[in-house]
């Protein structure tokens, strides 16, 4: 058995590809334009197979373009043919659609027929349900329905095509609207909803997040994640006996547009929407209101009309929505999936939840598709072309750093022990445009570290920055640190020497530049001196110290420093300390921009109000500061981790055991709520 999937490049035939290479057995020949062999190369060697065939073709030719004596040397051999490859643009006109969308299906049956497939696959989408109002079953095809868009249109006769022309066995899927990866928010592109991400976040750092919003219902709208669709095309297609049937890849239960862009705001810590509604309002609607008058009847319509998209392109628009995304994110249509749902039934393959995975979804588009650091010009003409040093940037804040960074057109190099990561942040790197270095190095080694500034010094043209991210944190109190004093000097010798060593090894490459600049990413602890951190926050302050000291004797040379009070930020460092899973914190990505601003911008520092408060507070106040900060030490308890027990427990509000300190979860939370940032 074999298989030939068009569209393996795309973003839902790329996962597809995926599971037949880890669950099936034969080859997987895959149609590719001679232009993108170049780019399939790179996707077969990261698959890591041999069982990948290019096939050279086209959508727009007769057969796909496929040489004749491949078809003859292959015919009988093809059990399964997945055709994926169109146009997936809204806003694509009507002759690409054609082209793409419907000549390239009856180009793929040509070539299915010639090979004598088993079964032709055809990935259609709901969007063949056009503007139907009511309940679309998976036995439904033609019901009168009218399409809005060249896109709609073209997935419902393509459909046709298949059902009326086919001269091998078929089978249809119809996803909604698809989402990155479940697991790990991997999205190609700006799409569908994503269109909404640059708002919420402009949201999310301009209005405080217990502002509340008033929103507009427009409706259900269903999302899919692509695992979940990538996964259920390779089961229901090696089902036996279902050749001729319609599966709908949907959410059994769709939910409102409106709740959609609520649970987002909540991943990326926005403020909300009021205004959405309730359940038992909208069953009310739907019993007493005729079709047309409900009110998301009504604004879909009004937001599909001419005049209406021209408003919306002149405001929403300027806030990169189109105004065509808008008027599709709801569905007038609700997706019977019984069908499916059945056929799935005891594989384990079935829709999460959007709660369940949105902070996913927003922590990748945050670090691979958020393009506002490039966009800035101030940034582009700070960063163009320099050689920033960034050190822990295998993941966390040095991770998303080095992206922003070459998404302005820097050139990120990367340095932390593991190669194989940094390798593969390069690659992800090189695939968006940019350039990045590679420099393993373990900084807790002084030794390891002249190694690097000398690779650095020989191997580099400059180097514009450093950025001091690479860091140890311990959570012990001192109680259980009396026969532990290597905390404070493993601590001391990756926060402190190894920074500084670093440092002092490149000033000589650095001085007589254009205006080298050294960030470091400190702590608010510094500032707030919080308890169980004495380790961890005065190798924090010893850096910043010396910063302070050696500022003043090298800004006549073109050298700058800029600490950063970094808050509390979810990163693999707080993964041990699991009562911070219920803390507020900042994403990578939001530390990442303040880096990037303190290499753009160059401050003396970079501190949060809370911060400079709790600074302020051990000024003028030390005797009540040290008060506040000993009975936030008797409401958080030492993790299991701290006293050597393994990973913490999650927090259960219960006290700590006797002789211990330990407060309910409610006191913790409100003081973690009124001390935003702080790490307690």
């Amino acid at each position: 058995m074999s298989y030939f999937v068009t569209g393996a490049t795309g973003f839902i035939g790329r996962f597809l590809t995926s599971r037949l290479l880890e669950d099936r057995d034969g080859d997987v020949h895959v149609l590719v334009r001679a232009s993108s062999l170049p780019r399939l190369e790179r996707q077969i060697e990261e698959w890591g197979t041999d069982r990948v065939r290019p096939v050279v073709g086209s959508l727009d030719e007769p057969g796909l373009g496929v040489d004749p004596a491949w078809v003859a040397e292959h015919a009988g051999e093809v059990e399964h043919f997945f055709h994926l490859a169109a146009s997936y643009d809204m806003a694509a006109d009507d002759a690409t659609n054609d082209r793409l969308n419907l000549d390239g299906t009856r180009h793929a049956l040509e070539l299915a027929a010639a090979l004598d497939v088993g079964c032709f696959h055809q990935v259609s989408s709901v969007a063949a349900a056009g503007d139907h109002r009511g309940t679309f079953a998976e036995t439904d095809f033609d019901v009168g329905q009218t399409f809005s868009s060249p896109y709609h249109r073209t997935k419902f006769e393509s459909e046709r095509i298949v059902r009326e022309t086919a001269t091998v066995p078929w089978r249809v899927y119809r996803p909604a609207i698809v989402v990155g990866d479940a697991h790990t928010g991997e999205m190609d592109k700006v799409d569908g909803p994503y269109y909404f991400f640059g708002l919420i976040k402009r949201l999310r750092d301009t209005v405080p997040s217990w502002a509340p919003l008033f929103g507009v219902d427009l409706g259900d709208t269903n999302l899919v994640p692509v695992d979940f669709v990538a996964d259920a095309l390779d089961h229901l297609a090696h089902l036996p006996g279902r050749d001729g049937e319609t599966f709908h890849l949907v959410d059994p239960e769709p939910q409102p547009v409106l709740e959609m862009v609520n649970v987002l705001c909540a991943a990326a810590g926005a403020p909300t929407f009021a205004g959405s509604t309730p359940t038992g309002r909208a069953s009310l609607e739907r019993r007493v209101l005729p079709r047309g008058l409900r009110p998301a009847d009504v604004a879909s319509r009004v937001l599909g009309s001419g005049p209406a998209q021209g408003v919306l392109d002149q405001t929403l628009g300027r806030l990169g929505i189109p105004a065509a995304v808008l008027a599709h994110s709801s569905f007038p249509a609700v997706f019977d999936a019984r069908r499916t749902t059945k056929a799935l039934a005891g594989s384990g393959i079935s829709v999460p939840r959007l709660e369940s995975y949105a902070s996913t979804l927003w922590a990748y588009w945050e670090e691979h598709l958020d393009t506002s650091t490039g966009r800035s010009t101030a940034n582009r003409a700070a960063l163009t072309g320099k050689h920033i040093v960034i050190t822990g940037a295998s993941s966390g804040i040095g991770r998303v750093t080095a992206l922003k960074v070459a998404q302005a057109g820097g050139v990120p190099v990367l340095v932390a022990r593991g190669k194989e990561k940094l390798d593969a942040l390069r690659r992800d790197i090189e695939r968006q445009g940019g350039t990045a270095h590679v420099f393993p190095c373990d900084l807790s080694d002084l030794t390891a570290i002249d190694d690097l500034c000398g690779a650095l010094t020989r191997d580099l043209p400059s180097v514009d920055g450093v950025v001091n991210n690479a860091g140890r944190s311990i959570r012990r109190s001192l109680r259980l640190s009396q026969d532990r004093f290597h905390d404070f000097e493993r601590t001391m010798q990756l926060n402190y020497f190894g920074a500084i060593r670093l440092v002092i090894g490149l000033i000589p490459f650095m001085r007589g530049g254009t205006g080298a600049h050294v960030v470091n990413v400190s702590s608010i602890g510094v500032q707030t001196n919080p308890p169980r951190f004495s380790a961890y926050v005065a190798s924090k302050a010893a850096l910043d110290s010396w910063s302070n000291v050696v500022a003043s004797e090298l800004v006549g040379e073109g050298i700058t420093f800029t600490s950063i009070h970094m808050p509390l930020v979810r990163t693999p460092m707080i993964a041990p300390t699991k009562l911070y899973d219920h803390f507020p914190t900042i994403s990578p990505a939001q530390a990442a921009d303040l880096v990037v601003k303190a290499l753009v911008e160059k401050p003396h520092e970079i501190n949060t109000p809370l911060g400079n408060v709790g600074a302020l507070a051990h000024t003028l106040a030390p005797k009540l500061a040290f008060r506040i900060l000993n009975a936030a030490y008797h409401v958080f308890p030492d993790s299991a981790a701290a006293k050597g027990r393994g990973p913490a427990p999650v927090v259960t509000g219960e006290p700590g055991q006797a002789g211990e300190p330990g407060g309910s979860q409610s006191e913790q939370l409100l003081l973690a709520r009124v001390f935003r940032g702080v790490h307690w």
